[in-house]
């Protein structure tokens, strides 16, 4: 059965001293988590943590403002981050700008190695990478050494999630077999322990179900942009598909690139091309932004550890991106509790009065 625990506001700032009396000495050396362990969920054969964090900002200068010298406290981020009970890490190898392409890919490599914590706990850490549908990744075997060039940069022996960034159905549709029989290799090569999609829509998403299974090969997760701002028609088809063939959705941009975490507004927006974003969707969002807080006020959490459990409420595994020790706590804060049906509720109705939805990957198919 699993555990409902409330945390106090501002749960960035909840540590286990603070409501747990001081141990006896045998136990004065233990180390406890911050945020009491919670049960993990299957993808495929594979044990994950009912949430993931995504490393898009590790390495991306251009969108997310990465420099070198974050990497000491991405350190940090990553080591709270396991100590807490997450094992789950979404990268890419197309993630980094410029010369720091594949970039995330290294650092936690780097982080993994260093993690200073229970070897057991770091062995149990689960990589899910994605491979760029590059124009010039034709055959399968290209797509074989993209993931030996992911292994490399991770410095690990197997990927535990090996996905296809995205499906090139809608413009290149020969390369697209390709890419299926990439995966079927990584797969039957041991490479990676499993293989998932991302940005496929329901209808693609049966045609490469069914072509693995024909394989041998199971698919265990789908990718797509799932949050209070992404909940239209396509997406909830695509998770009632997933739910019917047993494959775990996995949530991204659960907050918006930040347009649900109550921070921006009008007056406030986000420097470089975010903010251009913001402006277009912000001001229809005041009925969904109030619902949320009116519930975070209630439930004592933060805007942001609402709409995170939303889409964990929904069924997903979201995968907000983590920059700094304060964000790593407060997503923390969304987990060991659930909304109720009412509350759901009250979010949808809020979320569909909303006149503009989040923009969608330029590659997402139908």
């Amino acid at each position: 059965m699993a555990l409902s625990i409330l945390y106090p506001t501002p749960t960035a700032h909840f540590r286990c001293s603070t409501s747990i009396p001081s141990p006896p000495p045998l136990l004065k050396n233990l180390k406890l988590p911050r945020f009491w362990p919670w049960q993990k969920v299957k993808v495929g054969s594979l044990s994950v943590s009912p949430m993931g964090f995504g490393t898009w900002a590790w390495g991306n200068q251009f969108l997310w403002g990465y420099e070198e010298s974050m990497d000491g406290e991405l350190q940090q981020v990553f080591n709270l981050a396991v100590e807490n009970g997450i094992n789950l890490f979404d990268t890419a190898d197309s993630y980094g700008t410029g010369r720091l392409n594949g970039q995330s890919e290294k650092l936690l490599g780097n982080f993994i190695r260093q993690f200073p914590g229970n070897k057991q706990v770091r062995d149990n850490i689960v990589i899910a990478t994605k491979f760029a549908a590059y124009p010039w990744r034709l055959t399968p075997n290209q797509f074989v050494e993209a993931c030996r060039s992911s292994l490399d940069r991770i410095q690990l022996d197997q990927i535990g999630i090996g996905q296809l960034h995205w499906s090139t159905a809608n413009y290149a549709p020969l390369q697209e077999r390709a890419l299926w029989d990439g995966l079927v290799a990584m797969y039957d090569k041991g490479l990676v322990r499993a293989v998932g999609v991302s940005n496929y829509g329901p209808k693609q998403l049966l045609k490469i179900y069914d072509y693995l299974e024909a394989r041998g090969v199971p698919l265990v997760s789908a990718q797509v942009q799932f949050s209070l701002l992404s909940m239209g028609e396509d997406q909830l088809e695509m998770k009632s598909t997933c739910d019917a063939l047993g494959i775990r959705v996995i949530a991204y941009s659960p907050l918006g690139l930040g347009m649900l975490t109550g921070k921006y507004n009008t007056s406030n927006l986000p420097t470089g091309p975010r903010g251009f974003l913001f402006r277009q969707i912000l001001p229809g969002l005041e009925p969904l932004l109030e619902s949320l807080k009116q519930i975070a006020q209630t439930r004592r959490k933060t805007v942001s550890q609402v709409a995170i459990n939303w889409c964990i409420t929904k069924g997903t595994i979201p995968i907000p991106g983590v920059k700094s020790i304060k964000q790593v706590e407060e997503n923390l804060g969304a987990l060991g509790w659930k909304l109720s049906s009412d509350e759901m509720q009250l979010l949808e109705s809020a979320a569909l009065e909303s006149p503009r939805k989040m923009v969608q990957n330029i590659f997402q198919t139908r």
